[in-house]
């Protein structure tokens, strides 16, 4: 796969990150609501996406640390839900 590729999935996936953060500083989301798990979870696959091409593994452990304590977060979220 040509590096152009990668690169641009994991710039794309950087971008969903930092604009969740944003919206969270900015105050235009909260930290439970889904666009901003949602931005998390997709930026984070994103750049684990062009860790495969591109092995480091900081990033990496970054990376899976991300998706799953956004995972754990929709999980909790599921499962409040259930009990109301």
């Amino acid at each position: 796969m040509p590096p152009i590729i990668y690169n641009t999935v994991g710039t794309l996936g950087v971008a969903c990150i930092l604009g969740a953060y944003f919206l969270l500083q900015t105050e235009r989301t909260h930290a439970n609501h889904w666009v901003y798990n949602t931005l998390n979870l997709a930026g984070a696959c994103m750049i684990l996406f062009s860790l495969i091409f591109d092995f480091n593994l900081p990033s990496f452990i970054v990376e899976t640390s991300w998706i799953i304590i956004t995972l754990i977060g929709f999980w909790r979220k599921w499962r409040n839900k259930q009990h109301v």
